[in-house]
């Protein structure tokens, strides 16, 4: 199975990721969760970029808060509203939101 997952919120959601199994995961950051692609914790990434998935981050919400596409992981691809629809209809057979 092909599944997207919106990740919306920083503080939690991450127990839930760290048990999902899936062909292909996507993890799309949008709203709070941006902040995943661009905090550092412990000196380090977000434990959510340890899982093995494609990352992806909504730039609408990244620039809202502040960051630019330089602040955030390398692991994750920045992407526009259009971008999310594409990865929606074309890569993921299922989507969840977090």
């Amino acid at each position: 199975m092909k599944l997207g997952v919106f990740m919306s919120d920083y503080r939690s959601g991450s127990d839930v990721i760290e048990r999902l199994q899936a062909d292909k995961l996507g993890i799309i950051l949008v709203g709070n969760g941006v902040y995943h692609a661009a905090a550092k914790e412990n000196g380090g990434a977000s434990s959510v970029l340890s899982k093995q998935a494609a990352f992806y981050v909504l730039a609408e919400d990244l620039e809202s808060r502040g960051f630019t596409a330089a602040n955030i992981d390398s692991r994750v691809k920045v992407v526009t509203y259009g971008d999310v629809v594409d990865l929606i209809f074309n890569d993921y057979e299922k989507i969840i939101w977090i």
